[in-house]
């Protein structure tokens, strides 16, 4: 549908920056891209390489084949490569890999594989660990599975940390889920320091860069918004944290979408200034075609709600290192 420009209405976006892929995630999807072109079709990927769904059926037509465990590998395929996510994993799907002679690529975060580090260091000297997240995520599931079992008590709210009760009080250390809320996540560490006096800290920031960048371009765009609109998946954490930010910061409604086709356009309502931003697994090119969905409806004007510019980069694994990543390799995410 498409309206003429007469009887468009106004509308101010707010254009949140940063947004969109981290380091880390991009990493992820170049991975998957470079095995392929290196190695051929299938390459197998353990889990979702990131939350998107977009991304994951992108990669599918490419040749990449997701599976959740290693044993749904045909033996025909163990010299493939097979991918481990960018959330990481346990100790124990590197150590099956290799019992079953498979060749594989980590494309664990970086930052993640920092707080599988900041965990393990707080074992080793005797503490412990109380970690910060919420249940089932993939990337919970692989720190804790770093440490023997028993050693990590996982805390998801305020009242876990009211109620939490350890054998050793004086020996605690914590780390956090890399996508929390930063505010959430405040309370909860207050209300352990409070109750734990000796409770020791990471030796840095656990949640992630790109987490707290994304939540305060967020926070800055949100106040006078009535509608703010996160592109990501349901099972993206940073994404749904970005959600709830953007309406305690006084978006007047905020919003998970994954596609265009996903907007209520008919429930909408009278809006005049709509925020967007988008979560760490969210490729560009989708809000991009958000935007352009807006411009069929409305006359846009675009404002950025830029609150510092990303420059990281993180290598990939050693083995893909020799070949050449285009730009049209990875138009499909980021849009020619």
């Amino acid at each position: 549908m498409s309206l003429n420009v007469e009887q468009r209405p106004k509308l101010e976006i707010r254009l949140c920056g940063p947004r969109g892929f981290c380091a880390g995630v991009d990493r992820a999807i170049q991975i998957v891209i470079l095995a392929l072109k290196k190695y051929g079709a299938p390459v197998y990927v353990r889990h979702e390489i990131v939350h998107n769904r977009y991304v994951v059926e992108g990669l599918q037509s490419r040749g990449a084949v997701f599976v959740e465990e290693l044993h749904e590998i045909p033996l025909e395929h163990r010299e493939q490569p097979v991918v481990f996510s960018a959330h990481g994993v346990p100790q124990s799907v590197p150590a099956d890999a290799e019992a079953k002679n498979l060749f594989y690529l980590d494309a664990t975060c970086p930052l993640v594989s920092k707080v599988h580090k900041q965990a393990m260091r707080h074992e080793r000297q005797g503490r412990h660990v109380i970690l910060i997240g919420h249940s089932g995520h993939p990337e919970v599931i692989g720190t804790m599975g770093q440490l023997p079992e028993g050693a990590v008590t996982l805390v998801e709210t305020v009242e876990d940390a009211r109620n939490c009760e350890f054998a050793d009080p004086d020996n605690l250390g914590f780390v956090t889920q890399t996508t929390l809320s930063v505010d959430d996540t405040a309370g909860i560490v207050a209300e352990l320091q409070k109750r734990f006096p000796h409770l020791l800290a990471p030796a840095a920031e656990s949640i992630c860069y790109a987490t707290t960048n994304r939540q305060e371009a967020v926070k800055e765009a949100a106040p006078g918004c009535d509608l703010f609109l996160i592109v990501g998946a349901p099972n993206s954490s940073n994404s749904k944290r970005l959600v709830e930010v953007a309406e305690r910061a006084g978006a007047k409604k905020s919003l998970l979408v994954q596609r265009a086709d996903e907007i209520d356009w008919d429930g909408l309502g009278d809006i005049s200034v709509l925020g967007l931003s988008a979560g760490a697994s969210a490729p560009e090119i989708i809000v991009n075609e958000i935007i352009e969905a807006f411009k069929a409806r409305f006359e846009v004007q675009i404002e950025l709600a830029v609150t510092t510019v990303e420059t990281e980069n993180f290598l990939v694994n050693r083995q893909l290192r020799d070949v050449d990543l285009t730009v049209q390799d990875m138009a499909f995410v980021n849009g020619e």
